[in-house]
């Protein structure tokens, strides 16, 4: 049996990093493997020249007009047909070089679900001393009010087997928004059907213009975690 993997990545405006993030899977170890490849482009409109770029490195580029973080993985997930789904964020700030290791990791141990520790390796310029204190905190509050024993709860990348997503709420009912990272992990790691593990990783400096806003996510993301916790059918 062949093994599928698809690999989603959300983009908008970035074509100084697409092409270092594809280029960076190992695709010596997956054709070794006989692992099945597909990258899947979610692309937010973008107006340089990440669609092209994308296309050229042999992704499939899939148009998201309907903003929100959240709701281009919604839409890169029906989309997917791996039988495993990897994640993470164009800028070149993720180790895709090293997804092939976190996929053995989740095959040999039998995980359904893998999250990323970004702070276990933070390199020079990866994350400013606001954006740092503002993801401990984040992580802290749903520690507490969820009782899930993870570090890092905003890292974007993740390993997971796709039918684990039939195990949670429904696609659908996740957050349009940043805090859809959050929520997957909360919904991964408080169902007893799921086994899920934080693993550590690290994080790279970005290539392209910063386009998270700390402060205004930070609240979004910090109010959604009271409101979920209070009514976790709402779709903020």
């Amino acid at each position: 049996m062949i093994l599928k993997i698809s690999i989603v990545i959300p983009a908008i405006n970035e074509e100084r990093g697409i092409g270092k993030t594809i280029d960076a899977v190992n695709k010596d170890y997956f054709n070794s493997k006989r692992w099945d490849l597909e990258i899947l482009i979610i692309d937010g409109n973008s107006k340089d020249k990440t669609r092209d770029i994308a296309t050229s490195k042999g992704a499939v580029v899939i148009l998201e007009t309907r903003k929100g973080y959240g709701r281009a993985y919604k839409a890169g997930f029906s989309r997917a047909t791996g039988d495993i789904i990897v994640t993470g964020d164009a800028d070149a700030t993720y180790p895709f070089h090293r997804i092939h290791e976190y996929i053995q990791m989740l095959l040999d141990q039998q995980y359904d679900f893998l999250t990323t520790d970004r702070f276990a390796a933070l390199k020079h310029g990866s994350m400013s001393l606001k954006h740092r204190f503002g993801n401990l905190t984040l992580a802290w509050t749903l520690r507490i009010l969820f009782l899930v024993n993870i570090r890092d709860s905003q890292s974007g990348m993740w390993i997971f087997k796709r039918d684990a997503l039939t195990k949670i709420q429904p696609l659908e009912s996740f957050n349009d928004g940043m805090p859809f990272s959050e929520e997957i992990k909360i919904e991964m790691f408080t169902n007893k059907q799921v086994k899920a593990k934080e693993i550590p990783s690290t994080l790279s400096a970005r290539e392209g213009q910063v386009k998270l806003e700390s402060f205004k996510d930070g609240i979004k993301n910090l109010r959604f975690l009271f409101v979920k916790r209070v009514n976790p059918s709402k779709n903020q």
